[in-house]
C-alpha cells in the first residue's frame, strides 16, 4: 500500500468513527415522551343523613254544651294540650272535620238481639248513606258464636246492604272478640290522611263467650286510635235483674276512646241513635301534635290531656276524645 492510500482509508475511518459518536450521542438525547397525570377525582363531600321519626298524632274532639248540643266556632287558641304532663304545640286544628272516616260496623247477631233484623238492617243502611263520603270507608262484621268479617272496607253502600242482608244468628255473643278484631282491622288501614278511626257496635253489651277480655280489646282499641260508639239494646231499662256489667264495660270503654254510647229500648229506636252517632262524627274537631321523642323505652302507652284555655269556657263545655294511645302502633 502506497503512502496516498494508507491516508485515504485513515480518513475513511476516522469519519466513521464521528458519524457513530453523533449518532450515540443523538440517542443519548432522545427522552421518552411522559404520559399525561391522570386527572383527580373530585368527590363532593356527604355528610351523613340523620333519622328522625316524628309521629303525629290526631285527637279527634268533640266540645258539647251543658245540654249535649255540639259547640262550633272555636279555634286553635282556644284550646291547649299535654302529653303525659308535658304541654305540647297543636301542629294541626281541623273544624267540623273533613278528615277520613274508617267505620267498623259491628252487629250482634245473637238470638237475643237480632229480634227483629228488619228494623236493624233498614236502620243500618240508613246509617251508611248518611255517613259516607267519597273518601270514607266502611267495615262490615257481624258476631256471635264467632267473629265473621262479611264486608271488608269499602266506599260502596250497596255491598255494605248486601252484606246485612247475609247476617246469620247464633246463640252466643263474642263481644270483646268482635272489638279486638275491628281494632286490628282498623290498625291495618292507612293513616297517611289522618284518618278517624270508628267502632259502632250493636249489641246488649253481654259476652258470653269468655274468649276474649274487656283489657285486651280495650288496649287493642286503643292500639288502632278507634273510638268507641256503642248502641246498647235493651229490654227494659229499669229491669233490676239485668245484667250491667257489660253495658258498663261499654260505657267506660266509649269515655277512654272519646266515644260515646247509647241506649235503645225499641229497635224503632235504633235510627234516631245511629243518626246521634252521625252527627256526633260531623261535627268533631280535629287537632294534631307531633309526639315528643323520648328515650330508653320509648314505647307503651301514653296520656292525652285536652282542655279548653279560658276558664268560664272550661266550666261551660265538655270536651270528649281519647285519652290515650300506645307510641309503639
Amino acid at each position: 500500500m502506497n503512502a496516498s492510500t494508507a491516508i485515504a482509508c485513515f480518513l475513511s475511518m476516522a469519519a466513521l468513527l464521528s458519524l457513530g459518536s453523533q449518532s450515540i450521542a443523538a440517542a443519548s438525547l432522545t427522552v421518552p415522551q411522559q404520559q399525561s397525570p391522570a386527572p383527580i377525582e373530585r368527590r363532593q363531600y356527604q355528610a351523613p343523613t340523620i333519622h328522625v321519626e316524628s309521629r303525629l298524632v290526631n285527637v279527634a274532639l268533640n266540645v258539647v254544651d251543658e245540654n249535649g248540643a255540639p259547640v262550633g266556632g272555636l279555634t286553635v287558641n282556644d284550646f291547649e294540650l299535654a302529653e303525659d304532663g308535658k304541654p305540647q304545640r297543636i301542629a294541626i286544628f281541623d273544624r267540623e272535620s273533613t278528615t277520613p272516616l274508617e267505620i267498623v260496623l259491628a252487629i250482634d247477631a245473637s238470638e237475643s238481639v237480632l229480634g227483629d233484623a228488619h228494623l236493624e238492617r233498614e236502620a243500618a243502611k240508613r246509617f251508611v248513606h248518611s255517613i259516607l263520603r267519597p273518601q270514607d270507608g266502611v267495615d262490615l262484621i257481624e258476631f256471635a258464636d264467632d267473629v265473621t268479617e262479611l264486608v271488608p272496607f269499602t266506599n260502596d253502600a250497596k255491598r255494605i246492604e248486601s252484606g246485612l242482608g247475609r247476617i246469620q244468628a247464633g246463640d252466643a255473643t263474642a263481644m270483646y272478640d268482635a272489638i279486638y278484631l275491628a281494632g286490628q282491622r282498623l290498625a291495618e288501614t292507612p293513616s297517611s290522611s289522618g284518618q278517624r278511626r270508628v267502632i259502632v257496635l250493636i249489641t246488649d253489651g253481654e259476652d258470653t263467650t269468655h274468649h276474649g277480655s274487656y283489657d285486651a280489646a280495650l288496649e287493642q282499641a286503643e292500639r288502632a286510635g278507634a273510638m268507641v260508639y256503642s248502641l246498647v239494646i235493651v229490654p227494659v231499662a229499669a229491669d233490676a235483674g239485668r245484667d250491667t256489667g257489660g253495658e258498663h264495660a261499654l260505657i267506660q270503654m266509649a269515655r277512654d276512646t272519646g266515644g260515646k254510647y247509647y241506649y235503645v229500648e225499641d229497635k224503632h229506636d235504633l235510627s234516631p241513635a245511629f243518626a246521634h252517632v252521625s252527627d256526633d262524627l260531623r261535627t268533631q274537631y280535629t287537632l294534631g301534635y307531633y309526639a315528643p321523642q323520648k328515650g330508653g323505652d320509648a314505647a307503651g302507652l301514653r296520656h292525652i290531656e285536652l282542655q279548653l284555655k279560658d276558664p268560664a269556657l272550661r266550666a261551660r263545655y265538655k270536651l270528649r276524645y281519647r285519652t290515650a294511645y300506645y307510641a309503639n302502633r
